[in-house]
């Protein structure tokens, strides 16, 4: 039998063009504001390179995921492990063969996969990896806020074409750290001081949201909660004492993480990563949390991806994780974003909840054939995630009703169709709200995001010993829905329930019961004539700015804690 010239191309390692393949075509590549070009790598330098592989069974995947995730099925809280998931996904043994075999010839070495086999991470010399993926030319990169230093390609690789069935894409080599887009906002003017507060801490997360002193974690379960950051930032544990000392003094909490995974270094201490541990660790009052630090990864590694792979090799994890980290999704390449969203359904079949921020930039805004548009951001877009937005309280110093934070991220997706679980909520608010923006500059018919909201300004955080204050962003309103949801979790563990996971089929079934509206405010998007910096506005029920909107405690607890 005669073997396929592409077939034996790959074999031989001798590539022709005809027979190559781009695995990302549509993968953008702008170097970041701020970052700069330190020169070609030295050859002999080594590279750890991550090789995503083709999955089987997505289709099946996907009716899991459904299964276990929606209140009128009879699998509901049946959750998949870890095993069953790799079980389901894994790829074929020739795809593990093929690739396995042109990674050795090409002199790849200490190969590490994970339980699910879908990822192999593999070290090269800089030489076997240009020479591995045609066209790469890597380049060491220096920037973002802590001088990071990267190793990148600013051209497009190819893979033999005898591979496209069998790699989704490569890690590690055009996409860069993301930056924080947290905000020190300026300190509101006041008139009179009586029943004022000055700024957002948990004492008033809390009162606002009608956690009682009891509202904590009870110490007696196995239930755990983390936050991931990807900014080359670190916590530091003093500061988390000394931030439970002056704001924690009224209800039980924990002043240490119970786990970091990753390396945690001795740098100067984040804001960003500072208030994910604060408020996860004081709305999720006394439970056990963990966090996940992408610092100090290797320099040609993605931290966000590395995430990724250690959800895929841990079998017992927390079962709530937020996240603050997001793109614009148009400068992502459709292979990564479609196997990251599948990577989140594996979570979801294994019953993890899934935070992210919708982002810091309200509808967002971009220019395509000289026509404006609204900027979806990724992951906030994924339909398999809860999307968190933010908002402000109505008088600035009283806690009062909430509206629109003008930052907010929400709109709809240009990639992800509208999942069915929210067709009813987007069709009434498409249908009902009278501030909608022309139609040119959103994809109705897309995931559309955010799910729920908390506040996400004017936000004490201490960093580095000091306290600051009026920090903004929905890196805040996030760690804050998650701690809550946390504690749902403890009463349903308590009452011998499984963990809330993928939230979002019962959560719109329920229509936002337990969630207080917000109903006034729009957030901010494009500057020009057309929409005058307006984006979507709120109103009742759901909407593209906060969702259902922010928790009551009592009232969520009662509608999540059965069945």
């Amino acid at each position: 039998m005669e073997l396929p010239a592409c077939l034996l191309g790959l074999l031989a390692l001798s590539i022709t063009g005809k027979c190559s393949y781009s695995p990302e075509p549509d993968q953008q590549w702008t170097l970041p504001p701020g970052w700069v070009s330190l020169g070609r790598v030295d050859p002999e330098e080594e590279l750890s390179l991550t090789f995503a592989l083709k999955q089987q069974n997505l289709e099946r995947l996907s009716e899991l995921v459904q299964a276990v995730s929606d209140p009128r099925s009879p699998q509901y809280g049946k959750y998949l492990t870890l095993e069953d998931v790799a079980e389901l996904v894994r790829p074929s043994p020739l795809t593990l063969h093929t690739v396995q075999k042109w990674l050795l010839a090409a002199g790849a070495r200490n190969c590490h996969s994970v339980t699910t086999q879908d990822f192999l991470t593999c070290w090269l010399s800089v030489r076997q990896a240009e020479r591995l993926l045609s066209g790469a030319e890597f380049h060491r990169y220096v920037g973002g806020p802590a001088k990071t230093h990267v190793v990148r390609s600013p051209h497009p690789y190819q893979l033999p074409q005898a591979l496209a069935s069998h790699v989704d894409f490569v890690g590690g080599l055009h996409r860069f750290p993301p930056t924080s887009s947290l905000r020190q906002r300026p300190e509101p003017l006041v008139a009179g001081t009586v029943g004022m507060h000055l700024g957002v801490t948990p004492s008033v997360i809390r009162e606002r949201y009608n956690l009682t002193a009891k509202d904590v974690g009870s110490g007696t379960t196995n239930n755990s909660q983390a936050c991931a950051q990807f900014l080359e930032q670190y916590f530091h544990a003093s500061d988390l004492a000394e931030f439970m000392h002056l704001f924690g003094g009224n209800f039980a909490h924990q002043t240490s993480v119970a786990r970091v995974i990753g390396k945690q270094g001795w740098g100067r201490a984040g804001i960003e990563a500072s208030l994910d541990v604060e408020y996860l660790m004081s709305a999720g009052a006394n439970i056990s949390t963990w966090v996940y630090s992408s610092a100090g990864r290797h320099e040609a590694q993605e931290p966000f991806l590395q995430w990724l792979l250690l959800l895929s090799n841990e079998s017992v994890l927390p079962y709530v994780h937020t996240v603050s980290y997001g793109d614009d999704e148009d400068s992502l390449s459709s292979a990564y974003i479609q196997r990251v969203n599948t990577e989140f359904m594996k979570a979801a079949a294994r019953g993890l909840t899934l935070l992210f921020a919708s982002g810091d930039s309200g509808a967002g805004c971009w220019s395509v054939s000289g026509r404006h548009q609204f900027r979806p951001s990724f992951p906030a877009s994924s339909p398999y995630v809860t999307t968190v937005g933010g908002t402000s309280f109505q008088n600035p110093f009283l806690i009062t009703n909430e509206i629109v934070d003008y930052i907010s991220g929400g709109g709809f997706s240009n990639v992800f169709s509208q999942p069915s679980y929210q067709e009813e909520a987007v069709a009434k608010f498409l249908g009902s709200s009278p501030h909608l923006p022309p139609s040119s500059y959103f994809n109705a018919s897309g995931r559309a995001y955010p799910d729920v909201a908390a506040l996400s300004d004017g936000y004490w955080v201490v960093s580095n010993n000091i306290p600051i204050p009026w920090v903004s962003g929905t890196s805040a309103s996030t760690p804050v829905f998650g701690g809550v949801l946390s504690l749902i979790n403890e009463h349903r563990i308590l009452n011998g329930r499984p963990p809330l996971g993928f939230l979002n089929p019962r959560l719109y079934q329920q229509h936002g019961a337990g969630l207080f509206d917000v109903t006034h405010g729009c957030h901010m998007s494009c500057l020009n004539e057309e929409v005058e910096g307006q984006g979507f506005c709120s109103g009742p029920g759901w909407d593209p700015v906060t969702g259902w909107g922010t928790p009551n405690f009592p009232a969520l607890l009662e509608t999540l804690l059965n069945p």
